[in-house]
């Protein structure tokens, strides 16, 4: 099986983190992307080297699908560690293993700590809780790769107190501008969902609060659905099951065929091969589908299972992104929640880092009801115009640092002149990223012409030399050039050629050191 380039790229840069010491490392790919696919390589290329490897999951479908998975990417087969079932005596040197079975004592002390020489964990925040840790520390000598979809910052600083760093990162709107996952298209409906006295449990909403709190729309929800969503393909998600069942209900009223799938449900496999072959319009749900579950058919989801977690967010619209010759876009519902609390995942936020960037797409959507909005052209909407807002606020705050007779550009200015959002908004997130910049690093980055003034952070240092280094490959300016000419008044020097800035500069120095009288700094465009 051929990868994709980003699934390449992903492969070696897992195997770049190893070979530099960083033994736990990250993938972030989003829902649909080939996740899987990946890490089977990954692991082909682990066997082939003489290891012996685990994939470690909570969920039978989830170990099913991996060993699936496996078999159709490499060919190789895998033992299983689940029940009554064990890999110890078996000749594969791949194991799909049960976290529940696998931690138990009696049955981890079975294996040697050196048993396994790669881990890798699907859906990487259980590796968090109590019983992957557990299993995970008795082989502390092995390799380990984590799976995710998009991780917000706080899952980032979760995710970074066991791995070291995050290989390789493919973002959502990369694989929908690629052509790998369907374009999306947001619909903010105009109903307001009062869930402000909802109280959060474990960091999230709880469920038996939010399925209360729903009970007074579900008629108006089923009507908006049936009315915006005809001749669709629908997934719901839910809070509860008994939610679930309410709106199949409400929504068989309203001349939707329905059904409703559980973790109890005894036909749960017959509903969903009919839902797939199209005997049902809409599919509910409490919280069955968010992995491992997949229909590229889907072409509408509907939340209704609101939550602050941006990575189960993004699983639950993920169901849906996959590209099918049958759709052309996904389109995602989106009702107005009322809530006194601003950590709510919005459609803005599958596609903006930024938190302030993923405020002012919400609102600009929220003022257009009922019409549809491609999120990436949102996206880039919102942002023009927070840069704009950040620029002016940040005006005087630059205009002191360009007067200044400093030798080396300051990383704000720097971080603004080339436009780097990711760079403005950065935090640290992994162990070493919060350490104190190295001596080695600073020297780099002074040398580079970058001012290392004031407490610089590891991870931060790292990110801007990176930066500089693939801006001269690509002849871009220099932060010397930058500083040189921004001081002089000429605005978003970071965005020219580095012969530009070299010309500019050689006619000031032949002008005594004064821009030349035609020219406007603050209005001047290089050709």
């Amino acid at each position: 099986m051929e990868l994709r380039p980003y699934q390449q790229a992903a492969k070696q840069a897992t195997f770049d983190e190893w070979s530099a010491g960083r033994q736990r490392t990250l993938l972030v790919l989003p829902t649909g992307t080939g996740k899987t696919i990946v890490f089977s390589k990954i692991i082909e290329d682990c066997v082939r080297n003489g290891d012996r490897c685990l994939i470690l999951a909570h969920r039978g479908e989830l170990l099913d699908q991996a060993a699936d998975k496996m078999s159709q990417a490499t060919g190789l087969g895998c033992a299983v560690e689940k029940a009554e079932q064990t890999c110890l005596g078996e000749w594969e040197r791949i194991v799909v293993g049960s976290v529940q079975s696998i931690m138990r004592p009696q049955r981890l002390e079975k294996f040697k700590s050196d048993y396994f020489n790669t881990i890798v964990v699907d859906e990487a925040h259980h590796a968090l809780s109590d019983t992957y840790q557990r299993v995970l520390a008795h082989f502390s000598n092995a390799n380990v790769l984590g799976v995710t979809a998009t991780p917000d910052r706080g899952d980032r600083q979760n995710l970074g107190k066991f791995f070291d760093s995050i290989a390789y990162e493919y973002s959502l709107p990369e694989a929908i501008r690629d052509g790998f996952l369907s374009q999306i298209q947001a619909m903010t409906i105009p109903l307001e969902l009062d869930i402000s006295q909802v109280v959060t449990q474990s960091g999230d909403f709880q469920l038996a609060g939010l399925g209360t709190a729903l009970d007074p729309y579900l008629d108006q929800i089923a009507k908006e659905i049936a009315q915006r969503c005809k001749s669709r393909k629908i997934v719901v998600f839910l809070p509860l099951i008994e939610t679930g069942k309410k709106l199949q209900h409400r929504l068989e009223q309203n001349g939707l065929r329905a059904v409703e799938v559980n973790g109890k449900s005894k036909e749960r496999a017959e509903k969903l091969a009919d839902f797939d072959a199209g005997k049902y319009d809409v599919l509910c749900n409490a919280m069955l589908l968010t992995e491992g579950w997949d229909c590229p058919t889907v072409d509408t989801i509907v939340v209704l299972r609101p939550t602050k977690i941006r990575s189960l967010y993004c699983q639950m619209v993920g169901r849906g992104t996959r590209i099918h010759p049958d759709k052309d876009h996904l389109l995602l519902l989106d009702f107005l929640w009322h809530t006194d609390r601003h950590e709510l995942c919005r459609p803005a936020h599958l596609v903006c880092e930024s938190d302030d960037i993923a405020a002012k797409m919400t609102a600009d959507m929220a003022e257009m009801p009922g019409m549809t909005t491609d999120l990436e052209a949102a996206e880039q909407r919102a942002e023009g115009e927070v840069i704009a807002e950040r620029e002016e606020a940040l005006a005087k705050k630059l205009a002191e640092l360009r007067r200044k007779k400093a030798k080396l550009v300051d990383p704000l200015q720097y971080e603004m002149s080339i436009g780097a959002e990711d760079l403005v908004d950065y935090r640290p997130a992994f162990g070493w990223e919060m350490d104190p910049a190295s001596d080695t690093q600073i020297t780099a980055l002074e040398k580079s012409g970058v001012s290392t003034a004031g407490d610089m952070t590891k991870g931060l240092v790292s990110k801007l030399l990176d930066r500089v280094q693939k801006r001269q490959a690509v002849g871009l300016t220099t932060p010397k050039q930058i500083r040189f000419l921004e001081g002089k008044g000429f605005l978003h020097v970071g965005k020219w050629q580095q012969d530009q800035a070299s010309s500019m500069i050689a006619r000031i120095s032949a002008n005594k050191w004064r821009v030349p009288a035609s020219i406007e700094p603050e209005n001047y465009e290089p050709e």
